[in-house]
């Protein structure tokens, strides 16, 4: 048994219960017990000395592409269908240990900043790659982070009215046998899984209506989720009113990709009625403020979501138009871009952690298990230093994390598996996997 003492502790629980001095107990990969004051139990545990510090859930990535963090600081002041057709060819010559080196150092990023879940959406499969998915999965392994791989497809080329070239697409009934075989190989329907898997054809203008459609009568056959970019800038607006006739949220309705199943990337650009049907349907969102600023594509209507009862979590994106790929930043990003759009009541500071945690796991239909510091739920917990200069005289914990700067772990446990202690990672080698990545980018370049 764990026993973290002496801290803050904000359970981000269905009435946001906070202890200005509590404790949580750690039993194999469950919580087993969280509440005010020192543990009085018994002796022979393990005690984690928690005072200056602040207790949360630990974060939900979902949304991320791995593999581009071999290919970070390319096409600097594009727009996001210009920078696809800059990175489209080098992407094309990605192979399994690229991805091993991209996805392992994404992964340990992610876990420095106190990520304890994290989806990639992984959807170039270039011919005589390897086995790619199966590169990340490892990878993920070892940095020792819970992993929803979202096998991702693209059918639809540019001599098909499509935005990717040849070179990165797949044959229609390829992709989603080999979508059939990636759940079939890696998906854990257990509770407490490490690995789940979800199928994500790419976007309306990568992937054809056949693919999307049989896509999701797959997913549904087999009882994983559906997971797909969406709404995210004007251009793709203006495509589907050309190509289909109709909104993109309307034309993802139209080929059954609207439900409690399903969670979309970016929804930038909806009008009302479309974050209607979002929030009826139960459709869930991932927020990525910092990627939409980097590509200038808008600002995400949260608050708007969040009203209309729609799940909304925080994804970092890709590497490559995110370039400092930090989960625990995004939290303050996320309520910066909230009071942009609507005004400095737009957004708390414990609503923007409630994004980051519980609302990523309902996205990803875990939070049961995730997303909460409550008994019985996994014992996945981030502890932040908020003792040093940067957060010093901030008397609201909550303030200090998500307004302050990029605060330092204490502790990240995964299942109750010690990740990050003292700021380091104790998985992994950090410098070696600087290393490999710098040799995987270099070899792209």
């Amino acid at each position: 048994m764990i026993v973290i003492e002496g801290c803050a502790v904000a359970t981000v629980d269905a009435d946001g219960t906070e202890h200005a001095d509590g404790h949580i107990v750690v039993s194999g990969d469950r919580i087993v017990a969280v509440g005010s004051g020192p543990y009085r139990g018994d002796a022979g545990v393990t005690r984690v000395d928690g005072r200056g510090c602040l207790a949360t859930p630990g974060l939900v990535n979902t949304h991320h592409h791995l593999y581009q963090w071999a290919t970070r600081g390319y096409a600097q002041q594009e727009i996001l269908f210009g920078w696809l057709k800059e990175l489209y060819p080098v992407w094309a010559r990605i192979d399994a240990g690229i991805v091993h080196a991209a996805a392992g150092a994404g992964l340990a990023q992610l876990a420095l900043s106190g990520c304890t879940t994290s989806t990639d959406h992984h959807y170039v499969f270039p011919r005589g790659g390897g086995d790619l998915l199966a590169a990340e999965i490892e990878a993920a392994g070892e940095v020792g982070l819970r992993f929803h791989p979202c096998r991702g497809s693209m059918d639809l080329s540019e001599k098909d009215g499509g935005l990717p070239p040849d070179s990165v697409v797949e044959d229609t009934e390829a992709a989603l046998a080999a979508t059939k075989d990636a759940i079939d190989r890696f998906h854990d329907p257990k509770p407490g899984a490490m690995v789940r898997i979800a199928v994500a054809p790419c976007s309306p203008f990568s992937v054809t209506p056949r693919l999307m459609r049989e896509a999701a009568e797959l997913a549904r056959a087999e009882g994983v989720r559906l997971h797909t970019h969406l709404a995210e800038t004007i251009e793709e607006e203006q495509y589907c009113q050309e190509v289909h006739g109709c909104t993109p949220v309307e034309y993802a309705e139209s080929l059954g990709w609207l439900g409690d199943d399903v969670w979309l990337a970016h929804t930038v650009h909806l009008d009302d009625s479309a974050i209607a049907r979002l929030g009826a349907t139960g459709t869930g969102v991932a927020h990525c403020p910092s990627s939409n600023g980097r590509l200038g594509a808008g600002i995400a209507p949260v608050r708007d979501l969040l009203r209309a009862g729609a799940p909304v979590g925080l994804g970092v994106d890709g590497a490559a138009s995110q370039e400092a790929g930090q989960l625990g930043a995004e939290l303050r990003q996320a309520l910066y871009l909230a009071r942009l759009r609507g005004g400095p009541a737009a957004l708390t500071a414990r609503e923007s952690l409630a994004l980051g945690t519980i609302g990523g796991a309902r996205c990803l239909g875990r939070a049961d298990e995730l997303g909460s510091l409550e008994a019985g739920k996994l014992a996945d917990i981030a502890l932040w230093r908020l003792d040093g200069l940067g957060h010093a005289g901030i008397a609201d914990p909550v303030a200090a994390l998500v307004l302050g700067p990029p605060a330092p772990l204490a502790l990240l446990l995964v299942g109750g598996r010690a990740v990050v202690q003292d700021g380091t990672l104790s998985t992994v080698d950090e410098h070696a996997l600087a290393e490999a990545l710098g040799r995987a980018a270099g070899e792209l370049r």
